[in-house]
């Protein structure tokens, strides 16, 4: 069902993106876990592409979308380093110990996707500063990414997630960008659908939060200003600055109970819980 040019789902659908989401869940488990000094991208990608496989899933990102003339996204999953702040491409790019990897993985399931990334840092000696200064921005990015998500509500706007991802990264002074050319998106039979998900303040109220909505929220935040730019193969963006990025994202979706993390192993109910917000899973 359509509202407004929103994708309302039903219950059984809903249950149908919590197994794409369980897919991803697990694809993100294995291939951080393998992050480590001297595998490639490529490397990084195979290893997902295989748990997706093993699953009976199907990869949301390879071969999505036309993209100036280029055809579709070449890679399972997109593997973003350092300065790369999203859409990273698998290739022959070897990861150091201290580097900053972000995984954005996407599966489909009977036709329901999900969608998620995590940033994690490559182990092994490194320079401690910069190591200190990757993990806190990493931190810091996947926290914003958990007051958005307590932000939302049933009768409450979309707005609502990107003012409080703003004030999470702004009350820690901490100087980091907040990237506004990419945002958050609705998520359903498609992998990209209607409403856009901003990641800081806007004017308006937005729509509001209804039930059978779901969303993806992942906020991309920069050591310094978050000016960009797209590199020449068309897909990955960098920071004009050079400097460090980290990409968090969940999907979800919020029941008459609570929230529901489709993509987090347990359903997202540890962080709710510590956060002081219901967690609100739909009945098996």
């Amino acid at each position: 069902m359509w509202a407004r040019g929103i994708e309302l789902k039903t219950p059984e659908q809903i249950k149908q993106m919590r197994r794409a989401g369980l897919v991803v869940a697990r694809a993100l488990d294995v291939v951080t876990r393998e992050v480590t000094p001297g595998i490639s991208t490529a490397e990084l990608d195979a290893i997902a592409a295989e748990v997706i496989a093993s699953a009976g899933a199907e990869p949301s990102f390879l071969n999505y979308g036309e993209h100036n003339g280029t055809g579709g996204f070449p890679g399972v999953v997109c593997l973003s380093v350092n300065e790369e702040i999203v859409h990273g491409i698998p290739g022959s790019r070897v990861i150091r110990a201290g580097d900053l990897v972000s995984v954005d993985c996407g599966a489909i399931v009977n036709g329901w996707h999900g969608d998620a990334a995590r940033t994690v840092l490559c182990p092994g000696e490194a320079d401690s500063q910069v190591v200190a200064e990757r993990a806190a921005l990493s931190v810091a990015t996947r926290d914003s990414m958990w007051q958005g998500i307590a932000a939302a509500r049933l009768g409450g706007r979309v707005t609502d997630i990107g003012a409080a991802v703003e004030d999470h990264i702004d009350g820690l002074r901490l100087g980091y960008g907040i990237v506004e050319e990419y945002v958050g998106h609705g998520i359903g039979s498609a992998m990209h659908q209607n409403p856009d998900v901003p990641n800081y303040r806007v004017r308006g109220r937005g729509p509001r939060i209804t039930e059978g909505m779901c969303l993806c929220i992942e906020p991309m935040i920069t050591i310094g200003p978050p000016e960009n730019r797209t590199l020449e193969d068309d897909w990955t963006v960098v920071t004009t600055s050079g400097r460090d990025a980290a990409h968090w994202e969940h999907a979800i979706t919020v029941t008459r109970h609570g929230l529901w993390v489709l993509t987090a192993e347990d359903g997202g109910e540890r962080m709710l819980s510590e956060l002081g917000v219901p967690f609100g899973p739909l009945a098996d």
